[in-house]
């Protein structure tokens, strides 16, 4: 399984979004994302139609933290705090890639995430429209099959799910997305697509320990 695993964090970094990316206006008027090497595209699909703007659903239930979410794992780069059960899942210092600040990992089973901190403050319209985008860059047939806005312990959170494939391998990964003014955080949960289902209890109980400190 140490395979898989390593097979889903390469595709996880290569999905992970470049939060520098700026939107602008040319002088025909069409929007375009800039990008820190200095290339840009359009927002605009293939055919040149500017994509359906999707109303994001509100779910008013109140999530919060598991009362056995008893270690509190703080970022340095912002005010966000992460609440988890050490018995299930265990952490450690992002090392193979500088963008992100924790890698997290299911002690019993193929389940992974990873939290990404940014001192910047994003729109969560805009931190979308980035994960969306920079996740085609890496697997064409990648699609949401859920988003909705979440009340987590107070905040307001975007909850994406996203499923796609790369070299005929099927992913899901499952995020909280959030910003503030001490910055943004993409808390991220991946796994095979055939085992969604059978963590997604267990992941979605980890997001929720998602909280401002």
């Amino acid at each position: 399984m140490k395979k898989i695993a390593t097979v889903l964090l390469i595709t996880f970094l290569l999905y992970n979004y470049t939060l520098a990316q700026k939107k602008a206006i040319t002088e025909e008027g069409k929007e375009v994302l800039l990008f820190e090497n200095g290339t840009w595209k359009y927002t605009e699909d293939e055919e040149g139609e500017i994509e359906e703007v999707v109303e994001i659903p509100v779910n008013n239930k109140n999530f919060l933290k598991d009362e056995k979410a008893s270690f509190l794992l703080k970022s340095t780069k912002n005010e966000i705090g992460y609440w988890l059960n050490p018995k299930k899942w265990t952490f450690k210092k992002a090392q193979k890639n500088e963008d992100a600040e924790y890698d997290l990992q299911y002690k019993d089973g193929d389940a992974y995430a990873m939290i990404i901190s940014e001192g910047m403050e994003i729109p969560l319209e805009t931190l979308k429209d980035i994960a969306i985008n920079n996740a085609k860059e890496v697997s064409a047939d990648v699609s949401i099959s859920k988003q909705e806005y979440r009340y987590v312990n107070g905040l307001k959170i975007l909850y994406m799910e996203l499923d796609g494939s790369i070299k005929g391998m099927k992913f899901s990964y499952l995020g909280y997305y959030y910003s503030n003014e001490s910055g943004t955080t993409q808390f991220v949960c991946f796994t095979a697509q055939n085992l969604k289902e059978k963590y997604k209890e267990e992941i979605v109980t980890l997001l929720n320990g998602i909280v401002e400190y």
